[in-house]
């Protein structure tokens, strides 16, 4: 088992770029695309998703969690 859980490259480098701290609006979109090579609605779509894998869990689970909370609230406030 290589500790990833199942989680791909692309998947460990989502999770990775959203656990940094950004000091700058537009940091982390510039990361976003040229790091990842994605626009920010993709990569927040596959973040989205990656939030809902029990892999994705194990791997962050801090994180994930955290960005779960922060998911149902906006999704409460609608």
């Amino acid at each position: 088992m290589d500790g990833t859980g199942g989680l791909g490259e692309r998947d460990l480098a989502v999770l990775e770029l959203e656990g940094r701290q950004w000091r700058t609006a537009g940091a982390k979109e510039r990361a976003i695309r040229e790091e990842l090579g994605l626009s920010s609605t993709r990569y927040y779509q596959l973040l989205n998703a990656l939030l809902d894998r029990p892999e994705a869990l194990a791997h962050a689970p801090v994180l994930v969690n955290r960005l779960r909370r922060i998911r149902d609230a906006r999704r409460a406030a609608r």
